[in-house]
């Protein structure tokens, strides 16, 4: 009996022994467990920026958290969420491209109460940023300023237009709303030529523009001889012809056909008549050189006259130089159509 007892004894022991040790151990795990979430949690404090290499947003305006992947302790969501709506910048043309470097956005934190000391910054040493945008094509703004053109023609004369080159695409940003397109004829010294420059509107703003430049082609009217003309000969219908014809140049402003004017020079058949070529008939000679004609000099209330001899052959309205008989003085005068001269002073 005795040595049942001891042995019962013994094997309770035993068992308190375990239990305590067992106590013992899951004290311990507990602990060490409690300091690894302690580490854990001092070392995920704070906030994690992942910077890509290249971003497209659709706004104008660039957010942090647009750009980046932030995390941190969940502990500190507000950290996170205000971090996410700090501002970079913001696109004020289509087709801008951003570059932001490590040290813009740490000076954006800091501005915003987030010290440098709480930030930890993984990934690119820059971001490019790029605005998710609408393109119009350049082929659609030609068709744009030409009809534009055809409402509103240059000259009246204008029967063709031409683009010259195909301008570039234009880049709108993707959420642009109430758009509108206003093309305007642009002053050009050209005459050839036609600009018509393109406006991109937006809630009255414009954000953009482009320019579409036109060869014009004009209906003009030429002269052409039928028949070999003399010097000298009087131009009429019997011996030219009028012809219509596409130039880059508009006609010469007045022009009319070339008709009871005298030929300068020997114009053979098919030669297009030049203003050069032709001109006014001459008038017949008034006064003969050595002829006495009287000089006439007529004012209100004045009537002067005197005689005089021409120095020189005149015509009506040439001016000669004529010696008045009386005075001998030699002056110059004008030749009226009545075969009187008037002194010119």
């Amino acid at each position: 009996m005795s040595i049942r007892r001891s042995t019962r004894a013994q094997r309770h022991q035993s068992t308190r022994i375990l239990a305590a040790c067992a106590l013992i151990s899951c004290a311990l795990f507990c602990r060490t467990l409690a300091n690894i979430r302690s580490d854990d949690l001092q070392k995920d404090s704070g906030l994690h920026l992942y910077l890509p290499r290249e971003v497209t947003i659709n706004g104008d305006i660039i957010n942090l958290g647009e750009v980046s992947i932030l995390r941190g302790n969940p502990r500190e969501d507000g950290l996170i969420s205000k971090a996410g709506k700090i501002a970079l910048g913001r696109f004020s043309i289509p087709g801008q491209e951003i570059i932001i470097d490590r040290s813009i956005v740490l000076s954006r934190l800091a501005c915003n109460g987030i010290p440098a000391s709480k930030v930890t910054l993984t990934g690119a040493e820059k971001i490019t940023i790029r605005q998710r945008q609408n393109i119009i094509r350049g082929s659609v703004l030609v068709e744009l300023a030409s009809a534009f053109l055809k409402k509103n023609p240059p000259a009246g004369s204008v029967c063709q237009w031409d683009p010259i080159r195909i301008p570039k695409d234009l880049a709108l940003p993707e959420k642009s709303k109430d758009i509108k397109l206003s093309p305007h004829l642009v002053k050009n010294a050209a005459k050839n030529q036609a600009k018509v420059r393109i406006a991109v509107v937006r809630n009255g703003k414009q954000i953009g523009d482009s320019e579409v430049t036109f060869r014009l082609t004009y209906k003009c009217r030429r002269a052409v001889t039928l028949v070999d003309i003399p010097a000298g000969a009087v131009i009429s219908s019997e011996n030219i012809k009028i012809e219509s014809v596409i130039s880059n140049q508009p006609e010469p402003v007045g022009w009319k056909p070339p008709y009871g004017l005298i030929a300068k020079q020997l114009l053979p058949a098919k030669t297009e008549l030049q203003p050069n070529m032709f001109g006014p008939v001459k008038p017949a000679v008034v006064i003969k050189r050595n002829q006495n004609v009287v000089i006439r000099i007529e004012r209100p209330l004045l009537v002067v006259t005197a005689i005089g001899k021409a120095m020189q052959d005149g015509r009506t309205g040439e001016y000669i130089k004529v010696r008045n008989l009386n005075s001998q003085r030699v002056i110059l005068t004008r030749v009226n159509d009545d075969g009187t001269v008037e002194p010119v002073f």
